[in-house]
């Protein structure tokens, strides 16, 4: 499908978040080309009237000043570095920040005022920025994080039909670690039926490891409305054996209850357990001191 990119300046580039680990969110873009099925970013597009069916991802908005609104949004007065999630709703890395470089500059910019960052992405593009991260991460905490939902290419073909291939963002992974940068693999979203099987879990975790992840950390399918119209249906068409399944699991509710997510969260918990992931870098880029004023003498 062929996808509009809409030039549109941004008022604020960090965002302020309730309820999650982290304060403060940055997105350079909103929309994605990657379109994956099971997207949660489907139900904000819906809530906002934007597209959010087989139409999403082909208008993506890029907010081309965001890298001058970060930049002074950091320098305020009143900015306390607090940690910033880089892609919570949209991916940094989709294709089009191959032209515009906004993400990139954003971790000049984070770099410059010594914020700690995370990233998490799909796109193996962030191999392109293994410079400016190695920068950062001599000037605050970095931690990229690289999804993965599944290793088997044919599968993740059809739940992410935008995205690279599971080996070439694994491959990501390990240059990042070479490098010396704080780089895991989020299993996300894990997908009953589908990737939940533990021989499935552990393929992904093995190839973590393999890739030198000094992290994994996973999720579990989130079905808000919109993300739940467009996966549902996508499951009818591709595994309708399980779509009495989901209708089940997600009956009314866009989470697992907590008697099926229970057993699930301790399965990926024994298996990270026995995985043998831990940070194994043999370069490991830390946070410099900051440079310390002497008091000018009377």
């Amino acid at each position: 499908m062929r996808t509009e990119y809409r030039e549109e300046p941004c008022a604020r580039a960090l965002n302020g978040v309730a309820g999650m680990s982290f304060k403060w969110s940055l997105n350079p873009y909103m929309g994605c080309a990657h379109r994956c099925t099971f997207c949660y970013v489907r139900g904000f597009e819906r809530r906002a009237d934007r597209p959010w069916d087989e139409r999403y991802g082909t208008s993506i908005r890029v907010k081309v000043n965001v890298v001058d609104a970060l930049r002074r949004e950091l320098a305020a007065r009143g900015w306390r570095r607090e940690v910033v999630a880089v892609g919570a709703a949209t991916d940094p890395y989709q294709p089009a920040e191959g032209r515009y470089r906004l993400t990139r500059g954003c971790i000049e910019a984070f770099a410059a005022a010594r914020t700690p960052f995370s990233i998490i992405t799909r796109g193996p593009l962030v191999v392109r920025d293994r410079d400016v991260l190695s920068h950062a991460s001599l000037r605050a905490e970095v931690s990229v994080s690289v999804s993965v939902a599944t290793v088997d290419e044919a599968l993740a073909a059809r739940l992410e039909p935008g995205v690279a291939p599971p080996h070439q963002r694994l491959r990501a992974v390990r240059l990042l670690t070479d490098a010396g940068i704080h780089a895991g693999v989020a299993l996300a979203p894990v997908l009953p039926g589908l990737t939940d099987a533990p021989a499935q879990l552990a393929a992904v975790m093995r190839a973590a490891r393999e890739a030198g992840a000094t992290h994994l950390w996973w999720n579990l399918l989130n079905l808000r409305p919109g993300t739940r119209e467009y996966f549902t249906a996508t499951l009818a068409r591709e595994w309708p054996e399980q779509l009495a399944t989901y209708e089940r699991l997600y009956a009314g509710a866009g989470y697992l209850r907590p008697a099926d997510a229970a057993p699930l969260e301790r399965r990926l918990a024994a298996l990270r357990a026995g995985s043998g992931i831990r940070d194994r870098r043999r370069i490991r880029l830390t946070p410099e001191p900051e440079p310390v004023q002497l008091a000018l003498l009377s």
